[in-house]
């Protein structure tokens, strides 16, 4: 055994074993029992290797595909829950075998931001529960007729024939069920068995084979993968360095990251380090002058520690002469002055780097080991190259948070970049916050950050391009465009968005408010599925608590009046301006219009003011008064007028507004009449139809508008979107 520093934690001994097969097990893990004499691991962090069943954790038994010390993970192998229908004429028996899996106790959590709940089927609702004290549950539909299963689509995950939602962070416990209503036994030859599991999501492709073969579980092996996120301790990095008896970041070039699960913390050795930094001198040196190709140096290059020293060529005197050398010797020259002010641009990017905390953001984001598909920071010449070097024409638009370009990366990824103004020296590590913590973010109905730059001197971000705009250039703009929004499209996209904020607001340690909820900041994607964007206002704020702010944020017409004049901000802010996007969808009048008097009128004080004597429905968009019912209309009313109070106290959560939209949805549903019949009935189970509306769950529910599958009507397109996917309490 090697010991370490005097009070430090004991060093593994060379004799512990480091592989299982070709399977890596570095310290902290450990082969073996954490309290042997060689301190091959640490507590929590012991594992079996057997020969012929692999490398596994000791409890829960789970099989280990590989371990991440760099991103603080691990892939292990996940049993697929089933359930099968037999040969009995009860119209629910089934062989069904649900799952549970206990990770309390242990370094592990789930990785929200890796692993979706998935569910493979016909008729199938599948449950996913977690067993502690937050009350999280969860579930997914994936539905179709007997015709679905000859025109479902391959890789298309949303509701018919395959179901995916997200999970939130933190979570040690989940179980699996099935429920027992839906009766499918007309459609169990062509589908009989639904598969439900908690999986990677990153390398998941849906085939419309899943549905009607064992082909799913069999192409797993029973197990899909999962990923966790580990970490050391249940303190933060601040916390823990003060105890160094127990202190895990021994290298001496080595940092300390709070762990994006909520608790606990790892090591990552620093920049221009690389190894193991939980061993004393773990994290060695990087040579970087000698990989030229990923540590470019036009010059001669002179290694450091953590670092590289790159110098110009000495200075050529070249003598002036009107014979024939003295064109070749001007070329060399011309030649020598280009590649100068290229390494001259490159020193100006790299001080940019430097200055936005690039190199605190690497350790953060772990661009370079994650999937092409996740996070990563951009070099300027990428960007450069996405956009043609930001050509006007590949302008979006621009708003007060900066300008947003269109681009089309290397890989053929079409990318929006958003170039924010001028960030101030104080807020630079706010930002790479936000940047970490947003790179996180996985949910249907938020923009994916695809990245950043940081080699200019307004930090750029890269996020997914959506195709259809926002929500306000559709209410609001050209009434003649083919695609105008239905109220059932425009109770869909509140819901979306709503759970959207539901989402960001109730992280485990950390909310996110938003800051600037508008409808121009919800984009539309090629589905017209809601996008929540533009993050450029939002802050993080722990759990539970108001943050007071110098600067309030926000846009006229959608700004909290109470956090304008308090400067206290809270999640309530949030519903205030959701609350102005509900009377746009109810109106369909922007926030600040011009009323008859010919002055301009403030939406929100105007509602207010016309519902103390007047119906709402004198007021209504007539597209609204011709496709909603009058309850439906009197309920959203009622909903933006809480979403509207003074006092932010007195205003509903947004899970409370995402379960009152997703009530009046379902309750729109069951008004509908029976849908056209193909081979057989879609039936609602009753699980979900038959429960009072003050005890049901909000449902994550999807639609997608160019289905034709779901075109014949109307109320039978609404049942299509219930169906969809299902997303329960968060």
């Amino acid at each position: 055994m090697i010991l370490g520093p005097v009070g430090a934690l004991p060093q593994p001994s060379s004799n512990c074993q480091r592989k299982c097969g070709e399977i890596d097990v570095p310290y902290p893990f450990g082969i073996g029992p954490y309290d042997s004499p060689d301190h091959c691991a640490m507590p929590g962090f012991n594992l079996s290797c057997d020969g012929n069943r692999g490398l596994r954790l000791l409890n829960p038994d789970l099989v280990v595909l590989n371990i991440s010390l760099l991103q603080g993970q691990a892939r292990m192998l996940n049993p697929i829950s089933s359930a099968c229908y037999n040969n009995s004429t009860n119209p629910r028996a089934e062989r069904s075998n649900g799952w549970h899996m206990n990770l309390t106790d242990t370094p592990y959590r789930f990785s929200d931001a890796h692993n979706m709940f998935t569910v493979i089927g016909c008729r199938t609702l599948a449950y996913i529960q977690a067993g502690d004290t937050t009350g999280y549950m969860s579930g997914c539909v994936a539905m179709c007729r007997r015709s679905d299963v000859k025109t479902m689509r391959e890789g298309s995950c949303f509701g018919i024939g395959c179901c995916q939602t997200a999970i939130p962070k933190g979570m040690a416990y989940y179980s699996v069920y099935f429920d027992g209503n839906f009766n499918a036994t007309d459609i169990k030859d062509v589908s009989a068995c639904s598969y439900a599991v908690l999986m990677d999501s990153s390398n998941f492709t849906f085939r419309t084979s899943y549905t009607t073969s064992p082909e799913f579980y069999s192409a797993y092996g029973g197990r899909a993968p999962l990923v966790v996120d580990w970490a050391i301790g249940n303190e933060t990095c601040e916390e823990a360095y003060k105890k160094p008896e127990s202190y895990a970041c021994v290298s001496s070039n080595s940092n300390c990251f709070d762990s994006f699960s909520g608790r606990g913390y790892i090591c990552n050795c620093s920049k221009g380090f690389e190894g193991n930094p939980y061993l004393s001198n773990g994290c060695q040196d990087i040579d970087e002058c000698m990989d030229q190709k990923k540590y470019p140096c036009y010059g001669t290059c002179h290694n450091t520690a953590g670092g590289f020293d790159c110098f110009c060529p000495p200075a050529i005197a070249i003598g002036l002469s009107v014979a024939a050398g003295s064109l070749l010797l001007s070329l060399s020259g011309l030649f020598l002055i280009r590649k100068w002010r290229r390494h001259a641009q490159r020193q100006t990017q790299r001080k940019y780097f430097r200055k936005n905390k690039g190199l605190l953001l690497e350790q953060l984001i772990l661009s370079d080991q994650i999937a092409s598909d996740n996070t990563k920071i951009f070099s300027f010449e990428e960007l450069q190259k996405a956009t043609n070097n930001f050509d006007p024409t590949r302008m979006l638009g621009s708003g007060g948070h900066g300008m947003v370009y269109k681009g089309i990366l290397s890989d053929q990824r079409v990318v929006a970049i958003k170039k924010s103004k001028v960030i101030k020296e104080d807020e630079i590590n706010q930002f790479i916050n936000e940047v970490a913590i947003l790179s996180q973010i996985n949910h249907r109905n938020i923009v994916k950050l695809f990245g950043c730059c940081l080699e200019t001197e307004v930090p750029l971000l890269v996020y997914d391009f959506i195709p259809n705009g926002s929500l306000f250039e559709t209410i609001h703009g050209d009434p003649s465009k083919e695609y105008t929004l239905s109220w059932d499209d425009c109770l869909r996209i509140a819901t979306e968005a709503a759970g959207a904020l539901c989402y960001l607001h109730s992280a485990a340690t950390i909310s996110i408010f938003h800051r600037d909820v508008k409808s121009s900041n919800i984009l539309l994607d090629a589905n017209y599925i809601a996008k929540v964007s533009d993050f450029g206002a939002s802050r993080l704020i722990p759990t539970d608590q108001t943050h007071v702010v110098t600067n309030v944020q926000g846009t006229y017409g959608y700004l909290d009046p109470e956090y304008y004049h308090t400067g206290k901000l809270n999640e309530k802010s949030d519903v205030y301006s959701f609350g102005v996007v509900l009377l746009e969808l109810l109106l369909r009048k922007k926030p600040i219009f011009i009323c008859e008097s010919g002055l301009k009128t403030n939406l929100s004080n105007h509602f207010l003011e016309v519902i103390k004597g007047r119906p709402i429905t004198d007021i209504v968009a007539a597209q609204v008064l011709g496709e909603a019912s009058e309850s439906e209309i009197n309920s959203v009313a009622a909903l933006a007028e809480s979403c509207l109070r003074i006092r932010g106290e007195e205003r509903p959560t947004m899970k409370q507004v995402e379960m009152t939209l997703q009530s009046l949805r379902i309750e729109r549903l069951s008004s509908c009449p029976a849908p056209p019949r193909d081979d057989e009935k879609i039936e609602i189970p009753p699980v979900l139809s038959t429960r009072p509306v003050e005890n049901l769950q909000p449902l994550n529910i999807g639609l997608r508008s160019s289905d034709n599958n779901l075109a014949s009507s109307a109320c039978y397109k609404l049942q299509g979107e219930f169906i969809s996917s299902a997303n329960l309490a968060r």
